[in-house]
């Protein structure tokens, strides 16, 4: 049994070091004289999170690992994060903080005390539980600061690499039928496995027919909807939408750029010409109006998982590369289709659905977390499935549930669009 658990501490500390190079190496993209820069307004200056990764991971186990420190004043500055509602904005300036060279000296101080404390660590149920936690809650940050990352002008960077998705090439949309059938959520209790709490309780609902998209909706598509006037007709935006739309006079996806009288897309580390075949990246807002001018509807989650899965909770496997872009909406690196022959609909770009973030029957609240999903079931976040390519493989799952507001443009996510079925 003690072989057993070292093992098992051997693993979860390796999954954590792993988890802390992804995020040093993702800050050092960004020029030091940069990181108090905040380049989406809804979010912290970016330093902030140089100091909240090891805040959170402190916050969390040191009481379980006995541990004491004297920096009680950073712990709680560095705490929580930012839900993004627009219109209730940050206003704090970068000398409201402390300075790098102080947010670094705390990260490596907390790194430390807490690693002397994990070798000594006894392992069990309760412990490993706590311990995914907190490394997937570091990965789910790594994405976040990719997205805030791709939202910096391209001086205020390091690094040359370019996007492998600079293609002119258009893919020729196709819907798939699937029958009616079970679609398993979440997932059980009695599984043993890791989850989030608003995974949990899993159960099944029966899907009526219906149609899906077999790719995601492209730049290609999206564009012939952007210059049919999507965005000036009142008719395809619902009246909170509308408002939202105008306010801040968006015109296109935040991703899109328009240089030289034509479209860029705004990849990590230059702007490359629109590439038509990769997948567009929109808020739900943005996506539900697409779907009313084709037509169509987003997807329930319960119809996305029904897609996705069928009846099975199969785990999807990740693609073979971690970049910063999505690749072709129909590119055979995104790996074999699904069930019942979806293409991509994992890893490249999370997938709205129509469904709004709401507990399952049976959820109850991390008792050591209670925070993470329950202030979210407000009517305002809708589910998104499926992840990016900067999505950690073990958040791939077929039960794992993301969401975000309405409004919100910035992550890497598309969509499909779905018809009920006639027959």
């Amino acid at each position: 049994m003690m072989l057993n658990a070292n093992l098992q501490r051997s693993d979860l500390l390796e999954r954590l070091h792993a988890a802390r190079a992804e995020t040093d190496a993702l800050f050092e993209i960004i020029k030091p004289e940069f990181l108090f820069d905040r380049p989406i307004s809804e979010r912290h200056r970016l330093a902030f999170y140089i100091g909240h990764l090891e805040a959170f991971d402190w916050n969390l186990l040191s009481e379980r690992l006995h541990i004491a420190g004297s920096h009680a004043d950073l712990d709680r500055l560095f705490a929580f994060g930012i839900d993004p509602v627009a219109g209730n904005l940050p206003s704090d300036q970068p000398s409201d903080w402390p300075t790098l060279e102080e947010i670094r000296a705390y990260r490596d101080l907390v790194r430390g005390q807490t690693d002397v404390a994990l070798e000594r660590a006894n392992v069990d149920d309760a412990f490993e539980q706590v311990l995914t936690v907190v490394v997937e809650h570091r990965q789910m940050h790594s994405e976040t600061l990719s997205y805030l990352f791709h939202q910096m002008p391209y001086e205020t960077k390091s690094g040359t690499r370019r996007s492998h998705i600079a293609s002119k090439a258009t893919v020729t949309p196709e819907t798939v039928r699937i029958p009616a059938g079970p679609a398993t959520l979440g997932q059980r209790s009695s599984s043993g496995t890791f989850g989030w709490d608003n995974e949990f309780e899993g159960h099944t609902v029966d899907a009526p027919a219906f149609s899906i998209d077999k790719f995601k909706i492209s730049n290609a598509q999206y564009l012939r909807f952007h210059d049919d006037g999507g965005y000036d007709d009142r008719d395809l935006w619902d009246d909170e939408n509308w408002a939202w739309k105008t306010a801040h006079s968006i015109s296109h996806p935040a991703f899109w750029l328009r240089m030289a009288g034509a479209w860029f897309w705004r990849a990590m580390f230059d702007a490359i010409p629109l590439p038509l075949d990769g997948p567009v990246y929109v808020s739900h807002a943005e996506a539900s109006a697409y779907a009313r001018w084709a037509g169509r509807s987003l997807p329930t989650e319960a119809q996305w998982q029904r897609a996705a899965f069928g009846a099975s909770s199969l785990h999807p496997r990740a693609l073979a590369t971690r970049g910063f872009d999505p690749f072709p909406v129909n590119s055979a690196a995104l790996g074999a289709p699904s069930e019942f022959g979806l293409v991509g609909m994992h890893a490249n770009g999370w997938e709205w659905t129509s469904t709004v973030f709401a507990p399952f029957a049976g959820f109850r609240t991390f008792d050591f977390y209670p925070n993470y999903s329950e202030p979210f079931f407000d009517g305002m976040h809708f589910v998104l499935k499926g992840g990016s390519v900067r999505t950690a493989p073990s958040m791939l799952r077929p039960s794992f549930r993301n969401w975000f507001q309405n409004h919100y443009q910035y992550v890497y996510a598309g969509f499909r669009c779905v018809d009920i079925d006639k027959e």
